[in-house]
């Protein structure tokens, strides 16, 4: 298991911003995607966003336009800003890193997890 630290969750109004951090421990340059989840209650755990080692983004349809993912590599450590914020970004948001590029990036079928940090969106 790899520990992911993550911050940056909290409460915010419909059209406002966050930033999601989350910073992993291992050798640094060493993994190829680390991307972000989103899960609400009775819900599965779905895709937002990822990047790759190569600085590749992707994007969940739904976020595309407003949520921006980042990735310093130096520091193993992954972003996400969420700007325009709607009541339906309100989730559990959970950062993962996928270690080789032989996975999905839009899957839930990566290598580590992180505790997760509750993002709240009011109208």
């Amino acid at each position: 298991q790899v520990p992911l630290v993550e911050s940056g969750g909290g409460l915010a109004q419909a059209g406002g911003s966050l930033r999601l951090s989350c910073t992993a421990s291992g050798p640094i340059f060493s993994y190829w995607a680390m991307g972000w989840f989103r899960q609400t209650p009775g819900k599965e755990r779905e895709f937002v966003a990822a990047a790759t080692y190569g600085d590749g983004q992707y994007y969940a349809d739904s976020v595309k336009g407003r949520f921006t993912i980042s990735r310093d590599k130096t520091k193993n450590t992954v972003y996400l800003e969420m700007n325009r914020l709607k009541p339906e970004d309100t989730a559990v948001y959970y950062c993962a890193v996928m270690r080789h590029a032989d996975k999905d990036l839009m899957s839930r079928d990566y290598d580590y997890w992180g505790q997760g940090t509750q993002v709240t969106v009011s109208s």
